[in-house]
């Protein structure tokens, strides 16, 4: 009995330390000059933010800036190599994403990877529908 309580114990601190899960927000049409990409990595705490755009998504990393309060919304804060900061803003299943000025503002939406119509291959870390996502953010960032 003591071997399989540990075996489970050990199940559920190795899927919690080494189970990536990724959501995925978009903006824009996917291979435009105007597509816009956030990615939010979390294994357990807070693990990588990234961002691309345009048509060769060119990618960014971001830093983690903690959880804030924006006009009473609860939110989290992100920054830039240049120091510019951003607003994540969870909205029902989006996330508003602005900046203190509102001269950045825009509604990202949860963005599918993985195959379409038969092509492409299965993103096994991102997360499965916008549901997911949003639990991924709250639960990493917000919480």
């Amino acid at each position: 009995m003591k071997k399989i309580y540990f075996l489970l114990v050990f199940l559920f601190f190795f899927q919690k330390a080494y189970c990536q899960k990724v959501a995925n927000y978009s903006f824009g049409r996917y291979g435009t000059s105007k597509y816009e990409h956030f990615s939010f990595w979390e294994k357990g705490s807070p693990e990588g933010i990234t961002y691309s755009f345009g048509k060769n998504e060119k990618e960014v990393k971001l830093k983690y800036l903690g959880k804030a309060y924006y006009e009473g919304k609860r939110c989290f804060k992100i920054q830039f190599p240049n120091n510019y900061v951003l607003y994540i803003i969870p909205d029902k299943l989006d996330l508003k994403i602005q900046d203190s000025t509102k001269t950045y503002f825009k509604t990202f939406s949860w963005e599918y990877e993985g195959p379409v119509n038969g092509i492409g291959t299965f993103c096994d870390v991102c997360a499965e529908d916008e549901k997911e996502a949003l639990n991924i953010v709250n639960n990493t960032y917000l919480n």
